[in-house]
């Protein structure tokens, strides 16, 4: 963790909810953004663990400028709970990032409706009940959104049609939701490409990943300071950008 950080002296400090910041890129993006000075609330479903071991290193850090909330996005009152304790925790939101995401192989002559329901509930409901709940608070301190969205969204990937579909959903929202909350709320939307392979794919999908670096132009996997820079971007440094995806792709979305 970089320990150069830019903490202001200057108080309240703005505060950022992340989904999924247990791991991976949401807890890299919770790092960068309390580099910046943002106080980060964690959630999380399942990584207890983790996610009070982030906090606790943030708020050695800097007291008092981490917190962990669990709730299960599939669940319409925990979304409404979630929203609540996080407006409760420091009076305030400024930002919004729907991390938070399943990603599984899902084909059309196999897919249950509990497929349907863990999918589109975490990657589509979720995010439109979590920002309509936070709305309140988002629009007091002119805030803003950021939803992870995915390259597939345009370019379906073989057997995931409800992952598909749920991302193509979640950049359409994006869009709508920058035209309807405008002038208060931004929203923008970061599209990765490959960035960290999902924690299930083993060796026996070196072939696959190769073939992805192949039509990749920068030739390499990205890393997660790609994606927590372009977040960090959107939601700091971009106040005239509004209903944008920003890919972060190294290029792959040019030879899909």
């Amino acid at each position: 963790m970089n320990l150069q950080k830019e903490w202001s002296l200057s108080d309240p400090a703005p505060v950022v909810l992340i989904t999924g910041a247990a791991q991976r890129l949401g807890a890299r993006m919770a790092e960068r953004l309390h580099d910046r000075g943002w106080r980060v609330i964690i959630h999380h479903r399942s990584r207890h663990d983790q996610a009070a071991a982030l906090v606790d290193a943030l708020n050695a850090i800097q007291a008092d400028s981490a917190a962990m909330l669990q709730a299960d996005l599939t669940q319409p009152e925990a979304i409404i709970e979630l929203a609540r304790d996080s407006l409760a925790l420091w009076g305030r939101l400024d930002g919004l990032i729907n991390n938070a995401s399943v990603f599984y192989p899902n084909p059309t002559g196999q897919a249950t409706q509990q497929d349907w329901d863990m999918v589109m509930h975490t990657n589509l409901r979720a995010p439109f009940f979590l920002g309509q709940a936070c709305l309140p608070a988002l629009k007091a301190t002119h805030g803003c959104i950021i939803n992870l969205i995915d390259i597939y969204s345009e370019r379906p990937l073989a057997d995931h049609p409800l992952y598909c579909a749920s991302k193509a959903g979640l950049a359409t929202l994006t869009r709508a939701w920058a035209r309807d909350l405008a002038p208060e709320v931004r929203v923008n939307g970061v599209s990765p490409g490959a960035i960290l392979w999902p924690e299930h794919e083993g060796a026996i999908e070196q072939g696959y990943q190769q073939a992805i670096l192949a039509k990749t132009p920068l030739k390499r996997t990205g890393n997660q300071d790609d994606i927590a820079g372009a977040v960090i971007y959107l939601l700091c440094d971009a106040p005239f950008v509004t209903g944008q995806i920003l890919a972060v792709d190294g290029g792959r979305s040019l030879n899909m």
